[in-house]
């Protein structure tokens, strides 16, 4: 199947220059193309990650992607999709932004001979001035970039300078990309099209309108309910595991809607179209299996952090369902309770109605008593109905946690001072 019809199955295709052209063009050869991330952050959260999917798709097809770490567009600003003007980071800061997510991406993709990275701080960063206004601004006109959505969206509230020449660098990155290393296709979010465009334009303008050049964009990601897709109540899904843990990670896709499952599946796996029709059959006729979030977790979750976390995850989701907590590490205490509420308690054992109380997991030293007598609390895995009992908070979990459960659902972790 050719590229850009796989694509338009997997339902990633927003937008497109010439759709013709470039499936001609990938069916007769194998191309480079490019998706760029600009330093921001020190991390990428899922939302970062379709495009570059994309890529990985592009790479699988014999193609070769370029992914671009854009350390001197991200000291200026993407004014893309955004309503109001961006803090400028330091340098520093963005230096330091451009090595970690460098290091992310060759965790994600260096594996591969045919993926190359490039950071555009090496050629922006040469261009003087003069040469800049002389050898890009007189070909760029600003009529055309006024009528750009990235930048008719900011003339109510204004835009600086700075940020109105971003989609210049931009397009200066696809100029000397396509001249340096035979790139034609730019690959971006949607809001990326009028950046994607620019580069289009000025590559014609130079090398002449025949240029075999050419732009796509995915769609914007929407869950089922209207909602952006990637947010949770704790904020951002974080591609670096010390943001969002592998377990986090993990139970994030496994939650996912069954209105929603089947087309992630085709937007972040890289399963074929048999075993995803063979999925989507099984949220229409046993939802109640999660057979499709089950495999969309597990296949997201490898690609990502590796096999190694996909199964510390997996092992903590079985421990917490069977409710026998003390079969976990301290380090998978960690992740899996990361975001639980959270107490503090001294490291000498305590009576467990009074740490009950002092904890404020229960109102009252009353209905302690009640809720131990009743079985209603566990202490590291264990029932506890005595309520003279001692809690040791050095007995496990290497003597940093305890962890207590209040009911069916309700966990508490004691972290040890």
């Amino acid at each position: 199947m050719n590229i850009i019809d796989e694509l338009t199955w997997r339902g990633a295709i927003n937008q497109q220059t010439d759709a013709e052209g470039l499936k001609e063009l990938t069916e007769n050869k194998s191309i480079s193309l490019y998706c760029g991330v600009d330093p921001t952050g020190d991390s990428m959260h899922i939302g970062h990650l379709i495009p570059f999917m994309m890529m990985k798709r592009f790479e699988l097809a014999g193609h070769h992607p370029y992914i671009l770490i854009g350390g001197a567009t991200g000291s200026i600003g993407d004014p893309s999709g955004r309503k109001s003007e961006r803090q400028l980071q330091t340098m520093e800061t963005v230096q330091a932004n451009v090595k970690a997510l460098t290091h992310q991406m060759q965790k994600l993709f260096g594996g591969s001979s045919n993926i190359s990275f490039v950071n555009n701080y090496d050629w922006l960063s040469k261009i003087s001035l003069l040469d800049f206004l002389r050898d890009y601004g007189k070909l760029v006109n600003i009529n055309t970039m006024l009528a750009k959505d990235i930048v008719a969206s900011r003339l109510d509230v204004g835009i600086s300078f700075t940020e109105f020449t971003y989609q210049i660098l931009q397009s200066v990155d696809f100029l000397t990309l396509h001249h340096e290393h035979d790139i034609q296709l730019q690959i971006g979010g949607a809001d990326q099209w009028g950046n994607i465009t620019s580069g289009i334009d000025l590559i014609h303008k130079i090398d002449g309108a025949d240029e075999k050049v050419y732009g796509l964009t995915i769609p914007l990601m929407l869950k089922a309910d209207g909602t952006k897709f990637g947010k949770t109540a704790g904020g951002a899904i974080w591609l670096d595991p010390e943001k969002t843990s592998p377990y986090e990670f993990y139970q994030f896709w496994l939650n996912q809607d069954d209105r929603d499952v089947v087309k992630y599946l085709k937007y972040f796996t890289f399963l074929d179209q048999d075993e995803i029709a063979e999925l989507e059959q099984s949220v229409k006729n046993e939802p109640e299996k999660r057979l499709a979030q089950t495999r969309l977790a597990e296949e997201v979750t490898k690609f990502v952090h590796g096999q190694e976390a996909l199964e510390t995850a997996q092992k903590i989701t079985n421990i917490l369902f069977s409710g026998n907590v003390k079969e976990l590490s301290a380090s998978e205490v960690q992740d899996a309770f990361g975001k639980a509420p959270s107490v503090s308690i001294a490291s000498e054992p305590k009576n467990i109605v009074n740490l009950l109380v002092e904890t404020e997991i229960e109102p009252s030293k009353r209905q302690a008593r009640e809720d131990v007598t009743n079985g209603a609390i566990t202490i590291n895995g264990d029932r506890i109905q005595e309520t003279d009992f001692e809690v040791d908070p050095s007995a496990q979990f290497d003597g940093k946690f305890v962890i207590i459960r209040r009911g069916k659902k309700n966990y508490f972790l004691a972290k040890v001072r």
